[in-house]
């Protein structure tokens, strides 16, 4: 169907209506939606007139567009669902791209933002691709019920077939569950038909689920030692048989400790005399050493000793985990040894 400039438009697969702005090429037109003034690419195919769709549908009153109409006897308007959203049903992890327009109102590009309105903390690893190469990388940690800005997406890099790698652990005061996996790819014709209202933000974004629920395998009761080292004991039949190794590996295998403890009076006679600083770079110096001869040697698991503190170190910590592909997994749950001051990683 051909639309002209000032063409009053629906979409099919939502309730938004719109006035046709401006041609583009691929079968595409510029609408400006009467909801909130962001004018938006969209394909023909999923639009319809206005007219038509109130001659189909003779029962659905006529959309009023703000401004145009008074009443005079007008009621308060009920609060938007969207501003309860966080309170009644969580959406998730989520990541929207918020329109930034130009003196025009086009967009010219969209602020990247991660978006938690869960009730638990997570680890978000982050890494965009454009034509194949990485153009963002993000690992941090994303507060319940908060958001956060990584970066802008300009409109042309929508033709460069933007790609999102995201990698995503839930932590409680109990530990770190296991690693979550998303791949996004955007498609103009499903981003511009992605059009919500963001939680959190209280606007209107083209909105991505990426994890709907984090469920967590942790299992926060206590059990001694002898039971913990059952349950993760390795069949005497996998291991790998030693007289296939160098001598010099075989000796350092033997020797190797699973676990590094990072108190700082562990690792430097010096420490009075330095500051925070210099005290966590030397505390991670030791702790990526220690990981590097444990991937080489092919150690199935060990412990990082960090304390509790007030998580600074095995924040830290958990943020290089994330950046190592070796890692499988690692968590900070409860142990009859180490309490809640250690990191398992199992690689």
């Amino acid at each position: 169907m051909l639309y002209a400039v000032g063409t009053r438009v629906r979409f099919l697969h939502s309730r938004d209506e719109g006035v046709v702005t401006g041609m583009l090429e691929d079968g595409m037109v510029n609408v400006l939606l009467d909801d909130n003034g962001f004018e938006i690419p969209a394909f023909v195919d999923d639009l319809m007139r206005a007219e038509d769709f109130q001659d189909a549908h003779p029962s659905v009153k006529a959309k009023i567009v703000p401004g145009k109409q008074k009443n005079k006897e007008e009621k308060p308007d009920r609060p938007p669902i969207e501003t309860q959203y966080t309170i009644l049903k969580s959406f998730g992890i989520q990541l929207a791209f918020d329109p930034v327009l130009n003196q025009q109102g086009h967009a010219e590009k969209y602020g990247i933002i991660l978006i938690n309105d869960t009730r638990y903390d997570t680890l978000i690893g982050l890494e965009l691709y454009l034509n194949g190469r990485v153009s963002l990388r993000y690992t941090g940690k994303l507060d319940q019920v908060s958001t956060h800005l990584l970066g802008e997406l300009l409109f042309d890099q929508l033709n460069d077939g933007p790609l999102f790698e995201v990698d995503c652990w839930r932590i409680t005061t109990q530990g770190t569950s296991s690693k979550m996996h998303k791949t996004l790819r955007l498609k103009p014709k499903q981003f511009f038909n992605r059009v919500k209202t963001a939680p959190l933000l209280n606007k209107r974004v083209h909105l991505f689920r990426l994890f709907e629920t984090l469920k967590s395998g942790i299992d926060p009761k206590e059990e001694d030692l002898q039971s913990y080292t059952l349950r993760n004991a390795r069949p005497a039949q996998e291991w790998l048989d030693l007289r296939e190794r160098m001598p010099h590996e075989v000796l350092e295998l033997a020797e190797f400790v699973p676990e590094l403890d990072l108190h700082i009076e562990k690792l430097s006679a010096n420490f009075k005399k330095m500051n925070k600083s210099e005290m966590l770079r030397t505390q991670l110096s030791h702790f990526e050493s220690y990981i590097d001869k444990a991937i080489r040697l092919g150690v199935e698991r060990v412990f990082i000793i960090h304390g509790v503190g007030k998580g600074r170190l095995r924040d830290a910590i958990s943020s290089r985990l994330l950046q190592m592909p070796e890692v499988s997994t690692f968590r900070n749950e409860f142990h009859p040894r180490y309490g809640y001051g250690a990191t398992e990683v199992i690689f």
